[in-house]
């Protein structure tokens, strides 16, 4: 008998495991039993012909209707046998070499399944020597098929067939001993679930679609519930932490702060605002994400919540993915706090903080200055990149630490700061990439999560128009609208997708920065100031590109995708991106949003070589057609892949979720949020529920919860 955790070869065998182990990563009989049927068909309703396409790897459910051998070659031979199948209505022909005897089997009425790759031969669709199985076979496989009726199609490849899974399957269905069902007894019964065992006979031997579907339905909800327990129990033990509270105060640095900013604040920001404030005024640790479109005005909310700490205080520090974006963000804050900004120095305002950056490449006398700051408490604000997280970088009373672009962080490297500091701080993750809400449920579901979606007043509106690689006039008119914008005094992005120092096998079809550079500086863009910027220069030389872009210094910078986020430039009003259709609509948007922030509307020209009509094209021509991040983030979860939502790239084949769509399935994340709420709150540990805990643990350490927490 086995279990779960059973070796699958010790049940199955070498033969059928190897190609399991290899194509799909299986190891242990839940592997198998994990990997559901991608559909069913049922006997005596064949497969639409009409709907194959060429290219296709199809497993088709047809009826035999001849079957003819030819020979051929000299003195005849070799021999080709053609197989006419049909689903009653359309007609498919499969081809076979060395076969002779198949008529005998492939009998007229004879129904079976044939998997292979559609082509055309003569303007016809075929399958040329395509796997098979008969219906009318011998065995107990055959013989239950039949009183079934439905027979589930798997996920296959060349070396291992949709049958064979469905044999393996049932020989580990037939030796399985009883299992802990990590879905609990009362949840399953409320919801009308069946048990794991039952559920998993139901899913891969089902005796109607009906049936089928019921079990998907469990083991969808099961993996939500699964996702759900681990955010409850996190957020439980949130709540259970001590944090120093720190509530506002009057006439401090946010009071004088805000009183001096050259705007308004909108609704939003202030709603925002309100709901930090009140997180930081607990006594146990604020943990929020605020998301919001590029230019909402994230940062100056994240700067009042910092100065309402320092305020009661302690510091903040703010942690960004790269050496650019933390110089930006440091430039930034320390111009707009201004003297507020220049404690203990000459022209500094009384009661004044310090604004301390700290990189890995910074020169020695500046870097101890800021670890000095930071450890004396003298810098208020301390913002640096992964430096920050290094041991030997102590902090006087960190009482707030922002997180800038989360995805860009391990969950290891968030809490080295968090975990070093003797009270528990704050935390305040930011993004600008706006998260459709179900997917924020099953990403972000142990943050409380702020939105904002209103734009200051003055932002200037974003022209966003797809100029194809392929027509040169439009090509040549897209240079030409950036010396025209030179000409008038503003300044000009050309972004690329790749560097240029790559191996030899880096693909040649896209425009690389070095070429780049060399290209235009020569052709359409000869006699502009043009640099670089790109993340394997040195620090010093990235900073000296960034500073004379910012300064009126450059006209254009080409430069890779560290321009994405946090780079402010006002006076940058137009961007050329080449190869737009390797980018993300999420990062096209974060993209674009590097023009027009000053007081000139912006123009981004999306160059691309996908043709119209395609996936790549209906991206682009999307993100041309709105400027809402909100709505293009939902239609880009809506045009990808559910594994590249949730990152099935990184995670691997052994992702937790198999079934549930972060897309669709929002009811379902809600009702396991609910859920899975009430059970960790009547028992925190699971110790009630061992299969349950085993089922967290597992999420919790495998990659997939690696990559939960780096989005």
């Amino acid at each position: 008998m086995a279990d779960l955790t059973t070796r699958l070869v010790n049940v199955i065998g070498d033969k059928s495991f190897k190609p399991l182990e290899k194509a799909f990563d299986m190891r242990v009989v839940g592997d198998l039993l994990r990997h559901y049927p991608r559909r069913y068909a049922e006997i005596g309703t064949p497969t639409d012909l009409s709907d194959l396409r060429v290219g296709q790897h199809v497993t088709i459910l047809a009826e035999v209707v001849s079957a003819k051998v030819t020979k051929f070659g000299p003195g005849g031979k070799r021999s080709r046998t053609e197989v006419i199948v049909t689903d009653g209505k359309d007609h498919l022909s499969l081809t076979f070499f060395q076969q002779p005897w198949l008529p005998k089997t492939m009998t007229p009425g004879t129904t079976g399944l044939f998997s292979g790759e559609v082509t055309s031969f003569n303007g016809r669709l075929q399958l040329t020597h395509p796997d098979h199985d008969l219906l009318d076979g011998e065995g107990d496989m055959a013989k239950s098929r039949l009183a079934r009726g439905v027979i589930p199609l798997y996920r296959a490849t060349a070396k291992i067939s949709t049958w064979n899974i469905e044999n393996c399957v049932g020989m580990c269905l037939d030796t399985l001993d009883p299992i802990d069902d990590p879905l609990p007894e009362p949840v399953r019964q409320r919801l009308g679930h069946a048990d794991i065992r039952a559920a998993f006979e139901s899913i891969h031997r089902p005796h109607s679609i009906a049936e089928a579907m019921n079990a998907r339905d469990r083991f969808r909800f099961e993996e939500a519930f699964v996702v759900q327990t681990v955010f409850a129990q996190r957020r439980l033990m949130a709540e259970n932490e001590r944090a120093k509270a720190r509530p506002f105060t009057s006439a401090g640095l946010r009071d004088r702060f805000e009183n001096q900013l050259p705007f308004e604040l909108t609704a939003g920001q202030r709603e925002v605002i309100n709901e930090i404030s009140g997180d930081l005024d607990q006594a146990h640790p604020m943990h929020r994400l605020l998301q919001g479109e590029v230019g909402s005005g994230k940062t100056v909310v994240a700067l009042l919540a910092m100065l309402q700490v320092i305020d009661s205080g302690g510091q903040a520090a703010l942690l960004a993915p790269t050496e650019v974006l933390a110089s930006q963000h440091f430039r930034a804050i320390s111009l707009m706090l201004g003297d507020l900004a220049k404690g203990g120095m000459l022209g500094g305002a009384d009661g004044a903080t310090r604004v301390r950056l700290l990189t890995g490449s910074m020169g020695a006398k500046a870097r101890n200055e800021s670890l000095l700051d930071a450890a004396s408490g003298e810098a208020g604000i301390v913002i640096g990149t992964h430096a920050l997280i290094q041991d030997h970088v102590q902090f006087a009373e960190l009482g707030l630490l922002v997180v800038d672009e989360q995805h860009r962080f391990g969950v290891e490297q968030r809490s080295a700061l968090v975990d070093r500091a003797e009270v528990t701080p704050h935390v305040l993750v930011m993004t600008a990439t706006p998260i459709p809400r179900t997917i924020a449920m099953t990403v972000f579901g142990d943050l409380e999560i702020s939105t904002l979606r209103e734009l200051p007043a003055g932002r200037q509106p974003i022209q966003t128009t797809v100029v194809p690689a392929e027509r040169q006039s439009w090509l040549d008119r897209a240079w030409e609208r950036v010396r025209e914008e030179v000409g008038r005094g503003r300044q000009a992005y050309v972004v690329v997708s790749r560097i240029g120092e790559e191996t030899a096998d880096a693909s040649k079809e896209t425009r690389s920065l070095l070429e780049l550079v060399e290209e235009l500086s020569a052709g359409p863009l000869r006699g502009l100031r043009v640099g670089s910027l790109h993340g394997r220069m040195a620090s010093d030389d990235k900073e000296a590109a960034m500073n004379a872009f910012s300064t009126g210094g450059l006209d254009v910078l080409v430069a890779t995708t560290v321009v994405e986020v946090g780079v402010d430039v006002p006076n940058a009003t137009v961007m050329v991106i080449m190869d737009a259709e390797r980018f993300g609509m999420s990062q096209l948007h974060q993209l674009r949003g590097r023009v027009g922030r000053g007081s000139e509307g912006g123009l981004c020209l999306l160059v691309t070589t996908s043709e119209d009509g395609s996936p790549s094209r209906e991206r682009l021509d999307a993100v041309a057609s709105t400027s809402d991040g909100f709505e293009l983030s939902r239609l880009d979860v809506e045009l990808r892949r559910e594994g590249d939502v949730l990152g099935a790239r990184q995670s691997g084949m052994r992702s937790s979720l198999r079934l549930l769509s972060v897309v669709r399935d929002g009811d379902i994340i809600d009702a396991a949020r609910e859920a899975a709420g009430v059970v960790v709150a009547d028992d925190p540990s699971l110790a009630a529920h061992p299969a349950l805990a085993a089922a967290v643990q597992e999420l919790e350490h495998s990659e997939q919860a690696d990559y939960l927490e780096r989005t």
